[in-house]
């Protein structure tokens, strides 16, 4: 019979390495975003026949990617979607990427597709203030209106400057602008602590936080694009 200390002892160490893996994986999941966030707006970017005009992200004030937003039944509604946002921040360019979730939000999708990546911009400074609060819904003054598409999209741009906010949606290949009903953007404080530590949103979207480097390949892509 094994002595109950040793068996306690043994159960004491693996609860105490578990606990150890909860931020490592929490570490890993959130540079896991970066990346793929990194890579969904090169996607949009890259695309030969489409991609955000360049005139519009030249206005944008904060660029919001979340990469793999799930379907839930028919088109969105009820799943939750992680990414970054990231605002201007004068001549420096662009702040470090606050974490932040959206959940509940409402659209088309392609039939047949379970997922899609989204790109949404905040055209303005008030829009950039909503991103301060724990919760934003999405709607009335708020409200994402689908974004032109292409590098010669002049005949709507004007029409789109007006708005607070434009979307755009990548899913199987197929890019384009999309209408967002509903919605609440909330931030994600469990990454955000892992990577600031106490830094509130207001801090690190008005550029008072370094910019890690694991964000370099976004930020500096952003920078090309919408100077």
């Amino acid at each position: 019979m094994r002595p109950f200390g040793r068996s306690c002892g043994g159960a004491v160490a693996l609860a105490v390495a578990a606990v150890g893996l909860v931020p490592q994986a929490r570490a890993q999941k959130a540079l896991q975003r970066l990346r793929r966030s990194a890579q969904v707006f090169h996607a949009v970017m890259a695309a030969p026949d489409g991609g955000i005009p360049d005139v519009i992200l030249q206005h944008a004030q904060c660029v919001m990617i979340v990469p793999g937003y799930k379907k839930a039944g028919f088109g969105f509604g009820g799943e939750m979607g992680k990414g970054v946002v990231t605002c201007r921040v004068g001549a420096a360019g662009w702040s470090a990427p606050l974490f932040v979730s959206l959940g509940g939000a409402s659209f088309g999708l392609q039939i047949g597709a379970e997922e899609s990546n989204l790109v949404m911009l905040i055209m303005n400074k008030r829009g950039e203030l909503s991103l301060l609060k724990d919760k934003v819904s999405l709607g009335g003054d708020m409200a994402a209106t689908a974004g032109p598409v292409g590098r010669d999209a002049d005949a709507q741009t004007d029409l789109r400057m007006r708005a607070r906010m434009l979307a755009y949606s990548r899913s199987r290949g197929l890019f384009g602008g999309i209408t967002v009903k509903g919605g609440v953007i909330t931030q994600d404080r469990d990454a955000n602590a892992w990577m600031y530590k106490n830094a509130t949103a207001q801090q690190i979207l008005s550029g008072a936080v370094a910019r890690p480097a694991q964000v370099n390949t976004l930020l500096a892509e952003l920078d090309h694009r919408a100077r």
